[in-house]
């Protein structure tokens, strides 16, 4: 009797051979760590006291109050877009608000780690490309401020979330003013002056009911070369972000095709750190959405290597349970590639959450360096992937104008 398929044991499989045959631990050893003495200008604080307590884990966080401080002229806010929600059309909206809140001194050697990831991805000592290495690594660089109370204004009214966590982020449902199915409203964090920051957010209102779309992002929209660990750099700190051909036509087709209140889900393994570079990707390429991205503290080069490649199917199969949270009414079509597992994890939650997903798309990533070992694109990794899905709720593409008559068919036989 052989055992049973498991889509995130299998998927974690394929990473580590992809890691191991493109050789990313022995790359990531090479990185500049800016944690290490060597790259710091200031002292970081022990990781545990000697004497370790919870009041002397509080006091060690820096505020001297477990139920946190507010956010300070010298600190870094983000906050980030979101979609609203209501589980019925007599019921309150909701939305999730998500806020970053960081140190604004980087506190180690800058140019130090910019001439690092430059010599690890074979740039000369001139390279224009620096500038752009610099800007773009800065929000790795910074220390995230924990325990920190950020508010928000929305329409008159004050929303007050929870401290940030451990990881410098405050998660948090809050309900907020109405509005109707459709609507972009503002919502701007409320800080004292200087603090900088993303301080305005877009709250997209999207109503019970209709359609919506959940995409990946590294190598189904973007050109990130997931599976390569200087082709993730370059792309990531060196490159102008270069959308993959074909697909903001097929997505503009998409918006064209349903109506003004569909949500829009963004779907990445990238940490938030990168939140404003893909942000800005996003605006120039594709329809408007909530960017959902992985909300751990990386405060390393290698550690944006390792989240893009390690855990990504339990990442992302637990993010899209908790869209189905806010609709689970909606009828999803979600697209991804087979670079990192989203074969998997769409399979998983298509057969977890009866009725839910009505399409599936999958980009099949036929560069040998983005898709990383060849296991990827072989039929059989998709049959068990999709194991108990419809064959027509399934489908394979390497040109996204295949996928324009599928949507529509879909749309049109589903409703």
């Amino acid at each position: 009797m052989t055992d049973k398929f498991n889509p995130a044991t299998f998927a974690g499989d394929m990473q580590r051979r992809t890691r191991q045959q493109k050789k990313f631990d022995e790359f990531e050893a090479g990185l500049p760590d800016p944690k290490s003495a060597t790259f710091r200008t200031k002292k970081m604080p022990p990781m545990v006291p000697p004497n370790f307590s919870l009041g002397g884990l509080v006091k060690m966080i820096g505020d001297m109050n477990p139920l946190g401080k507010h956010v300070t002229r010298d600190d870094t806010v983000w906050l980030l877009d979101n979609t609203a929600f209501r589980s019925s059309r007599i019921r309150s909206w909701e939305a999730e608000f998500v806020a970053a809140v960081f140190e604004r001194d980087p506190g180690c050697k800058v140019a130090d780690i910019v001439s690092g990831i430059a010599h690890s991805v074979g740039l000369a000592d001139d390279a224009k490309e620096r500038e752009t290495i610099e800007e773009r690594i800065l929000p790795f660089l910074w220390d995230i401020r924990m325990v920190r109370i950020v508010k928000v204004a929305m329409r008159g009214k004050e929303l007050k979330m929870t401290p940030t966590n451990v990881n410098g982020i405050s998660t948090q449902v809050l309900k907020i003013p109405k509005a109707e199915p459709g609507s972009l409203v503002k919502a701007s964090a409320k800080v004292p002056r200087g603090a900088n920051g993303i301080l305005e957010a877009q709250t997209f209102y999207a109503g019970p009911e209709g359609w919506g779309i959940i995409s990946d992002v590294d190598d189904t929209i973007k050109i990130t070369m997931t599976s390569d660990p200087v082709g993730i750099l370059e792309e990531t700190f060196c490159n102008e972000p270069r959308p993959v051909p074909g697909m903001p036509e097929l997505y503009r087709d998409v918006q064209s095709l349903l109506p003004e209140d569909t949500p829009w889900f963004y779907l990445s393994a990238s940490p938030y750190n990168l939140y404003p570079f893909i942000r800005d990707f996003r605006d120039r390429y594709y329809p408007p959405g909530t960017l959902i991205l992985r909300d751990f503290s990386w405060k390393t080069v290698a550690g944006l290597l390792s989240a893009l490649t390690m855990g990504t199917e339990e990442y992302k199969a637990d993010r899209m349970k908790k869209v189905n949270g806010w609709f689970p009414n909606r009828k999803m079509i979600v697209i991804g590639d087979s670079t990192q597992s989203d074969p998997e994890a769409y399979g998983e939650i298509y057969r977890t959450v009866p009725g839910w997903i009505k399409l599936i798309l999958i980009r099949k990533v036929e560069d040998v360096a983005a898709v990383g070992i060849e296991d990827k694109n072989l039929p059989d990794r998709f049959e068990k992937a999709f194991e108990g899905v419809p064959r027509q709720a399934w489908h394979v593409f390497s040109d996204p104008a295949e996928c324009a008559q599928i949507i529509r068919d879909t749309i049109f036989r589903d409703g």
